[in-house]
């Protein structure tokens, strides 16, 4: 332990955090007046004429995370990997919600404002405490030049007291620098559990994006492909049965129906995989689904971009099963299907008039299948059908994945 005292104003570890403390100072200074300038716009937001500034002072503060890394990094060793991109925004409207409920930008704006101080007072005590050390340390050779009246021995005292100040300057500034550490652990650093929710949230929305091409890549090799040397074959049987005579002909007859219960059945398997409706866009598709029932239904759809494959292809699927079960087992009248955006989700709504009473914990039940959808890619999937109905269902997905 006195050897670790004794060696600590010599150290690597304390020069470093000593540049770290300089460099973090000068780091600091540039982006306090982004922390003053939050801190008006949040008194004056509530009269609207300071939010424009917290806005604008989050959405920069927010790449402090960043700009405070590198000289973690290059003096503490001390890394973190960049936060999870803010969601993204359609509208003016939800680009400020999003901002304002960036924890990731709170935070930053949280350690930015506790930066400057804290890099004030440690680089203050710090040097003050060696310049002060330094000169008591040499306080009995300069006493020659100034003869001041108190006795050369007593000179020694405050020189003792320069050597222990010397020793104790690198604990207080580990001390202090410590303190950052924290702050820059709990403030900037993702947690482990934040970090593993951002890394699963984008292995899965890699996942489902990978998914979605592979079966676009099916869907179009079974298309373009599969299906055609079944069509060639289909040719060449009827070639077959115009010059076959009449004991073959009944087999070709059968290879020839063979090969259209083939394509009717790959048809329906590339349908399953991706919708050729699509193509088209989500409201063509939704519109024709809707047009195909036996129930009439209102249809209202409010998108302002076309979401990903995945969740087209979710939503597409959902609609055709919902609309398919109220012409087939609500005995309803009238239905209404409203899909509309909300923030970062998609909410989709279908309502009849029937007889109610569907639920998901029917054995069988398609709805399970649409519960298990949403659930799959982190939307909600909801019922309300009392008895003698109204029936309600609604589905949110997220927009991107």
């Amino acid at each position: 332990m006195i050897r670790t005292i004794l060696r600590a104003p010599i150290e690597a570890r304390t020069w470093r955090e000593f540049g770290y403390v300089l460099v973090g100072l000068a780091f600091a200074i540039p982006v306090f007046p982004l922390v003053v300038s939050g801190l008006l716009g949040a008194v004056y937001a509530v009269v609207m004429i300071g939010l424009p500034v917290l806005v604008g002072s989050l959405v920069a503060l927010r790449s402090t995370v960043g700009w405070f890394r590198l000289p973690s990094r290059w003096f503490l060793d001390l890394d973190w990997p960049s936060p999870p991109p803010r969601p993204r925004a359609t509208d003016p409207v939800q680009f400020v919600v999003n901002v304002l409920r960036d924890g990731t930008a709170w935070r930053a704006f949280a350690y930015s404002f506790v930066k400057l101080p804290l890099m004030v007072g440690t680089a203050y005590v710090t040097c003050v405490s060696i310049a002060v050390s330094a000169v008591s340390i040499s306080y009995p050779v300069w006493w020659f030049r100034w003869h001041e009246n108190r006795p050369w021995a007593a000179t020694w005292l405050f020189a003792v007291a320069g050597i222990a100040a010397l020793f104790v300057v690198p604990w207080l500034l580990r001390l202090l620098v410590g303190l950052d550490r924290l702050l820059l652990r709990a403030l900037l650093a993702p947690t482990p559990d934040r970090l593993r929710i951002a890394t699963l949230e984008a292995s899965s929305a890699a996942l489902r994006a990978d998914s979605a091409a592979l079966l676009r890549r099916v869907e179009r090799n079974l298309h373009d492909g599969t299906q055609a040397r079944l069509v060639t074959l289909g040719v060449t049987l009827s070639r077959i049965e115009a010059r076959a005579d009449d004991s073959v002909r009944p087999l070709v007859e059968d290879a020839q129906q063979a090969v259209v219960d083939a394509l009717a059945e790959l048809r329906d398997i590339v349908r399953g995989l991706h919708p050729p409706a699509l193509d088209d866009g989500l409201p063509v598709a939704i519109e024709t689904l809707a047009g195909r029932g036996s129930v009439p239904v209102d249809v209202h759809v409010d998108l302002t971009r076309q979401p990903p494959d995945v969740i087209a292809s979710a939503l597409y699927f959902t609609v055709g099963e919902l609309l398919t079960n109220v012409s087939k087992h609500a005995g309803a009248t009238r239905a209404r299907l409203d899909l509309t955006e909300d923030r970062d989700r998609l909410r989709l709504t279908v309502t009849d008039d029937g007889r109610g009473g569907a639920t998901v914990e029917e054995t069988g039940s398609g709805l399970t299948g649409l519960r298990r959808r949403a659930v799959a890619l982190d939307g909600t999937f909801a019922i309300d059908s009392p008895a003698g109905g109204p029936t309600t269902v609604t589905m949110t997905l997220p927009r991107e994945v």
